[in-house]
């Protein structure tokens, strides 16, 4: 006999402290059956303000983390415990690598600030937030790197080069890639680890030339997790919720490219937006998480056996906490 997962689902949340939290980039189906939606750091505040106990979390495990990194008494399970292919490019000894590296380049350790973009592991959160450095997400970048300025430090940012580069591009700033040619610290303002998100590699300028070529009063809008030169010749930058905004604030009429996730594009204004790729850029990771996962994962609190709970250990939550504590004080 088979189930009817989502008839499943609505029962059991109903009967259970349990909220049900889906990331943007999640599939449709997934995304319709949760309580919460948004982006990293938008879910793990709503997750710490709401009563139920239980977080049942449909994105990538550095969410599942910050949730619990934000709100340590919550009981988290995440139906996959998917790894952002970005945030598994550096751990705790990659980041020590990178510190140690501007050390030897003449940088001593107590004038570099470490931030931290939300997508990476609680290990390399505490690790910043232990050198006094903060946590910053696409949408507040510009603001958590303007304030880290006034400290006088460089900034070695952590572990997307292309937002850390594109940032200190609008900014005005000197920026360089350990790791691609000649990266001297002394030289730059923003240091950045070489990791990169690969779906928003998949954006080329062949694509925004198709496109202004197709349609000539087109809107170019893409994610600041792009190459500098994709982000350079587009429209618009803006993190998940504001290419969001940006989208619904333009005439019905205005034709628009998105350079972002597929399956948030796809649910973004029919008719004039159109997904800026001749391939499908769909998150291998936030796909994985199925109707039957999130049932599995809901059953197993009614059956007091929980699956896939997220544990960190207390000093990472206590080092994390300091470096997202810091951002939210400036945002």
């Amino acid at each position: 006999m088979s189930i009817d997962y989502k008839a499943e689902i609505e029962r059991l949340k109903k009967k259970l402290p349990v909220t049900v939290v889906g990331h943007f980039y999640q599939r449709d189906e997934v995304f319709e059956m949760a309580d919460i939606t948004g982006d990293s750091l938008e879910l793990a505040r709503k997750c710490k303000a709401d009563k139920n106990p239980w977080v049942v979390f449909c994105g990538v495990g550095f969410m599942g983390q910050s949730v619990k990194v934000i709100a340590p008494e919550k009981r988290v399970l995440m139906p996959k415990i998917a790894c952002c292919a970005m945030a598994r490019m550096i751990d705790g000894s990659y980041f020590d690598d990178s510190v140690n590296y501007m050390v030897e380049r003449g940088i001593p350790k107590e004038n570099i600030l470490p931030i931290t973009y939300i997508n990476s592991d609680a290990t390399v959160k505490a690790k910043v937030g232990e050198m006094g450095g903060m946590v910053c997400t696409s949408s507040n970048a510009y603001k958590i790197i303007e304030k880290g300025l006034e400290s006088g430090k460089k900034i070695l940012f952590v572990p997307d080069r292309c937002l850390g580069q594109n940032f200190a591009n609008s900014m005005g700033l000197k920026s360089c890639v350990i790791g691609q040619g000649e990266c001297d610290p002394k030289e730059a303002d923003v240091i950045c680890f070489d990791g990169f998100c690969s779906v928003h590699q998949l954006f080329t300028l062949d694509d925004i030339e198709f496109y202004r070529n197709k349609f000539p009063e087109i809107k170019i809008a893409v994610h600041p997790e792009c190459d500098p030169k994709i982000v350079e010749a587009s429209d618009f930058a803006g993190s998940t919720s504001q290419l969001i905004k940006y989208v619904n604030e333009l005439d019905p009429n205005q034709k628009v490219a998105v350079g972002t996730e597929y399956n948030l594009v796809n649910r973004m204004r029919k008719g004039n937006t159109y997904v800026l790729s001749s391939t499908k850029p769909e998150c291998p990771t936030m796909n994985e998480t199925t109707l039957e996962d999130l049932y599995l994962t809901l059953k197993s609190i009614e059956d007091e056996k929980p699956i896939n709970e997220i544990v960190v250990a207390p000093d990472t939550i206590k080092y994390a906490n300091l470096a997202l504590e810091r951002m939210l004080a400036i945002v």
